[in-house]
């Protein structure tokens, strides 16, 4: 019993680690991070891929980006 309370704070910490990382990567580097998002997308969009994985693609997708390539999408345009 010890040995899965370790496990399970093992793991605890891991993802606290991860999310993290993701916010910082998100405040720190928004476009790589976009990027990371889309390749991510895509490899679970493809064709043949189960209904719930695809589902999870298009929740990870990163929202259209508007404007030109200046343009961070932040809808501030007039």
């Amino acid at each position: 019993m010890e040995t899965a309370g370790l496990a399970l704070q093992y793991l605890l910490v891991g993802l606290a680690v991860l999310a993290s990382a993701w916010l910082v990567l998100q405040r720190q580097f928004p476009q790589s991070a976009r990027r990371l998002r889309v390749a991510l997308a895509l490899a679970l969009l493809r064709p043949g891929r189960p209904r719930w994985l695809r589902a999870l693609g298009r929740r990870i997708a990163p929202p259209p980006a508007s404007g030109g390539p200046g343009c961070g999408g932040c809808d501030r345009c007039e």
